[in-house]
């Protein structure tokens, strides 16, 4: 589905990301995990068409992202960026109903197909009630959803997610790794999710990259990627991984001990 081969994106002449290497299937969950600042952001960007490159390719089912124009981009990708702004005085569902935009032609209106196609997006994430409200009046938890069922009326064969749980209660956040699970299973949508949280990311995903400075520097299973000595060298803390009891899936949490050694060690080096 996506492919990316040696890419390199900078802003300016400040290079970000370098020697990317990466591939996406249909149907699979790829969680993007890393240190903040080490390009997680700027790559969806960059897989979206908003970011420009110069070194390498993204090529989407053989087409190269940069040579399909906007709204035909749109049709088989979707986005949730994090903190996007959202218009005032609109309600949720004229929201969402603007993921229907790519597939309309200039001043057409919203067929009764692109309504309901909205309001299933909706209900899938638990959002349909709040159609009536203003997007002001949502919290942010209540937001997010709102994008998301948005992004899910593109009807995307790609859909990426900048830190979509940031914002939500845990039920909320567990209820949005399902709903990922089952776009992928049921309708063979590929989702790449950037994730701060590791255990979720583990649980949920059935692949895990793992970046750091700008480069991935490890892609694999669940199991293969969250190894404590890679993920400390990462992140530059001390982690334990433990396995969970029924899944067996890793389990990553803070090592308070090591945290405080290397605390005093760093004190201790300050002149």
């Amino acid at each position: 589905m996506l492919e990316i081969r040696e890419l390199s994106v900078g802003y300016g002449a400040r290079p970000v990301l370098h020697g990317i290497d990466l591939r996406a299937e249909r149907g699979e969950l790829l969680a993007l995990i890393g240190p903040n600042g080490c390009g997680k952001t700027t790559l969806l960007r960059a897989m979206s068409g908003v970011l420009a490159y110069d070194d390498g390719s993204i090529a989407f089912d053989g087409d190269e992202v940069r040579e399909i124009s906007p709204a035909a981009l749109a049709r088989r990708i979707a986005v949730v960026a994090q903190g996007a702004p959202l218009p005032e005085r609109f309600t949720a569902f004229e929201l969402a109903l603007m993921g229907r935009t790519p597939h309309l032609r200039l001043l057409q209106s919203e067929s009764r197909r692109d309504v309901e196609t909205v309001r299933a997006a909706m209900l899938r994430t638990d959002c349909w009630q709040l159609r009536d409200r203003y997007v002001e009046e949502l919290s942010g938890g209540e937001r997010q959803r709102v994008v998301i069922a948005r992004a899910l009326a593109q009807e995307p064969q790609l859909l990426l997610l900048d830190e979509p749980t940031s914002h939500l209660d845990i039920q909320h956040q567990v209820t949005t790794f399902r709903l990922m699970l089952e776009l992928c299973r049921e309708d063979r949508i590929g989702v790449i999710a950037v994730v701060h949280d590791l255990t979720l990311a583990s649980m949920f995903a059935d692949r895990i990259a793992l970046m750091s400075d700008g480069g991935v520097v490890a892609d694999g299973a669940p199991g293969d990627v969250m190894q404590a000595p890679l993920l400390e060298r990462v992140y530059g803390m001390g982690l334990r991984v433990f396995a969970h009891p029924v899944s067996g899936r890793p389990i990553v949490v803070p090592e308070p001990e090591a945290n405080e050694i290397r605390r005093e060690e760093a004190a201790e080096a300050l002149p």
